[in-house]
């Protein structure tokens, strides 16, 4: 079986470890460090509402964790597809445009356009 490698397909895999090393990150953040100083800082909670609300965020966080595995699962092994990164690659917009909406606007920028611009070189590459 030959593997034919482009430029577009590179540059997509790179942007799929970065979206998933990016969600590996917040993976830590809601797990493990969800009531430190500076991640209240970044997502803009109180010490109260960081204790009131880890076990919630724990569980966001492992589900960033899924979303991470499955990229990389894309990418790496026997059964990667780069068409099964478009699947993975729509969870993390979908996650995106409803937290910018609904939560804070910022994941949009944080979220969305790495996982947007993976999605583009991700088509450019099949």
């Amino acid at each position: 079986m030959s593997v034919t490698i482009t430029i577009t397909s590179v540059i997509a895999r790179v942007l799929i470890v970065l979206v998933a090393l990016e969600h590996f990150y917040f993976l830590y953040l809601e797990m493990f460090a969800w009531t430190k100083e500076r991640t209240r800082k970044a997502f803009g909670t109180t010490l109260e509402f960081a204790e009131a609300s880890k076990t919630l965020a724990a569980n966001q966080g492992l589900y960033n964790g899924f979303l991470a595995v499955g990229l990389l699962h894309c990418i790496a092994g026997p059964f990667a597809n780069l068409h099964l990164a478009i699947l993975f690659l729509s969870f993390v917009i979908v996650a995106a445009l409803y937290g910018g909406f609904t939560a804070n606007r910022r994941i949009l920028i944080v979220q969305g356009v790495p996982a947007a611009l993976a999605m583009i070189a991700v088509f450019l590459a099949l």
